[in-house]
């Protein structure tokens, strides 16, 4: 009789919990950045547009920064959160056509290993 139970309580966890997974579709906004741009059209800007726009960017966040948002609704401050996003974005795809970002990024284990073999090669 316990098994009975436990397999009709497992059946319906399964039933009800496969239903609530359901998500709601994603409706993507319009919006105009340049986070969609080629390399080629951020290559074409001039450093002067790209640092005018980089101030433009700090400017929005600044402003953003400093609103009120508790008297938005949910809905307003979604939109801000994919602003900044999209700003980020872009500032990004700025710099890093400028030259001006990037790097190289060595982990742990990397440095380790190369240390290792700058001993073994020097002894």
């Amino acid at each position: 009789m316990k098994i009975k139970i436990y397999l009709l309580t497992a059946l319906l966890m399964l039933v009800f919990g496969a239903t609530a997974t359901k998500a709601a579709a994603v409706v993507p906004t319009a919006t105009t950045s340049l986070a969609n741009y080629s390399k080629e059209e951020l290559n074409k800007m001039s450093v002067e547009e790209k640092t005018a726009r980089l101030q433009e960017i700090k400017d929005r966040v600044n402003e953003i920064k400093s609103m009120d948002k508790s008297t938005l609704t949910h809905e307003q401050k979604k939109e801000l959160r994919v602003e900044l996003r999209e700003m980020r974005k872009e500032a990004r795809a700025i710099n890093s056509s400028d030259g001006m970002g990037g790097g190289i990024y060595l982990s742990v284990g990397a440095i380790i290993i190369i240390i290792l073999l700058l001993i073994l090669i020097l002894k």
